[in-house]
């Protein structure tokens, strides 16, 4: 072997080495993604129930309130209070 073919042959053995730090660089940055998107996934199967398709406009549980709601949005409302004093006029 001459100087000349150990030189070439030391560097592809660099460019090999070199190539080698890069899979690993580049696997460890895939790996941490994967471990971002199962987190991702892992949160949004938790919140299925606020996914789009479960705001379905004309699904009848989107549709209409329901009795629970009704009560609980006119008792903060003036609307209830207007109601009874108006009740309470008619009364005399």
């Amino acid at each position: 072997m001459n100087r000349i073919e150990m030189i070439k042959a030391a560097a592809e053995k660099g460019q090999i080495k070199k190539a080698i730090g890069n899979v690993a660089i580049r696997k460890k940055s895939i790996k941490e993604e994967m471990k971002l998107h199962k987190k991702l996934t892992k949160s949004m199967k938790k919140a299925g129930h606020q996914a789009p398709s479960s705001l379905e406009a004309f699904t009848p549980e989107n549709m209409y309130y329901t009795d629970k709601e009704t009560q609980e949005f006119i008792a903060g409302s003036s609307i209830m209070e207007t109601y009874q004093s108006m009740r309470n006029q008619d009364e005399y």
